[in-house]
């Protein structure tokens, strides 16, 4: 058996619970020591002090990292297009004006929320004010992504941007609704991707058997949406089978491969935390990627866009 150590978020729809809760690793003589973190930036943290192998993360804050010198790379996907904004009644949704910039006006002086500074949903929201000259917009982090609906309950933020389960919670606990679709945002960004240290890298086997893994629940959810959301119910204990399977269906783009869009949006991403401050230098496309394992596991071409049953 193989000990790895592995850090990842209370995020429903990654693979992590449903790995957690079979024994998937287990055949594929992996040793998984779980690692629950608040968010990408600590994970990040985690892996700089060498506490950690492996991680699920959204890629911003791990190219922040690569600038800092981490020395990972990103070896499989999971998910794209996971950030979507929602606010209470008050607030009009993208579809009733003309453009973006018309609907961001609703926010002037006011404040957005997010997870903390980093984060995918953080650099997004960023972008998107940056993007439209929206400068009297307020960004507001939140150390826990679960604090965001609280707070946009309280008054304290306008509107919050944040996973595909934080809509529906908003749904269900309370009136906020879903105002930015996540493909209304930025077409294909990797709200996920499952990231090694250079070391385990250099273990072929190890890599490659937790893709093999990684993918074959990433089917499982597109085929078995309900078994899948039955085990991480079971196994995270904090929502019910059917709060993760309306996550799941709520975008519904779920795979382990490294196709050329992912890598372009990632890209994209690359230049916009350059642009923005948040990196002292571009780093590359292939400083952040490592495709030989995915590429061998996952030849064929992706299927983030097939949807679930």
């Amino acid at each position: 058996m193989h000990q790895v150590r592995i850090g990842h978020l209370s995020t429903v729809y990654h693979t992590a619970f449903i790995l957690m809760g079979t024994d998937l690793l287990e055949r594929n003589r992996i040793s998984a020591q779980w690692n629950l973190y608040p968010s990408g930036p600590d994970i990040i943290r985690a892996m700089e002090n060498g506490s950690l192998d492996l991680a699920y993360i959204g890629l911003p804050p791990f190219i922040i990292g690569l600038d800092r010198g981490l020395h990972a790379r990103c070896i499989a996907g999971g998910h794209v297009e996971g950030t979507v904004i929602i606010a209470n009644p008050s607030v009009a949704p993208l579809e009733s004006f003309p453009d973006m910039g018309s609907f961001l006006d609703q926010f002037a002086c006011e404040s957005i929320g997010t997870p903390p500074k980093g984060s995918i949903h953080d650099i997004i929201i960023r972008d998107l004010l940056s993007r439209y000259g929206k400068e009297s917009v307020h960004v507001k982090n939140y150390a826990w992504a679960d604090f965001l609906h609280d707070a946009l309950a309280d008054g304290e933020i306008m509107a919050a941007a944040g996973t595909p389960a934080l809509a529906v919670a908003a749904r269900r606990y309370g009136s906020a609704r879903v105002v930015i679709p996540a493909e209304k945002i930025w077409s294909f960004n990797p709200s996920y991707g499952i990231v090694a240290t250079d070391d385990l890298i250099s273990e072929d086997d190890v890599v490659s058997s937790f893709i093999r893994a990684h993918e074959e629940v990433s089917h499982m959810i597109c085929q078995k949406p309900r078994v899948c959301a039955t085990i991480v119910a079971d196994t995270c204990g904090f929502v019910d089978e059917s709060f993760v399977e309306e996550t799941y269906r709520l975008s519904p783009h779920y795979c382990a491969s490294l196709p050329p869009e992912y890598i372009q949006s990632t890209a994209g991403f690359a230049q916009t935390l350059y642009k923005l401050g948040s990196t002292e230098r571009l780093i590359s496309s292939d400083e952040i990627f490592f495709l030989a394992a995915v590429e061998r596991i996952h030849p064929a071409g992706h299927h983030y866009r097939d949807g679930i049953v």
